[in-house]
């Protein structure tokens, strides 16, 4: 016999009061909120300058 998924640590519950508070765990556990959709673009469109090279070559077209 399989043991059951919830017990009654104190007292004693009727299966109705059971069938109920398991409802309501089941009814919050499928409310949980969904993961929020990304939205717009995964890096920055601009450049952060603390992470630029300390040196450009003069030729170069970034000066």
């Amino acid at each position: 016999m399989k043991s059951p998924d919830i017990r009654v640590e104190k007292g004693h519950a009727e299966p109705e009061e059971v069938a109920a508070i398991t409802a309501i765990l089941l009814a919050r556990a499928a409310a949980q909120p969904a993961a929020p959709a990304r939205r717009g673009r995964d890096r920055a469109g601009w450049r952060r300058l603390e992470r630029t090279p300390g040196f450009r070559a003069p030729h170069s077209w970034q000066g």
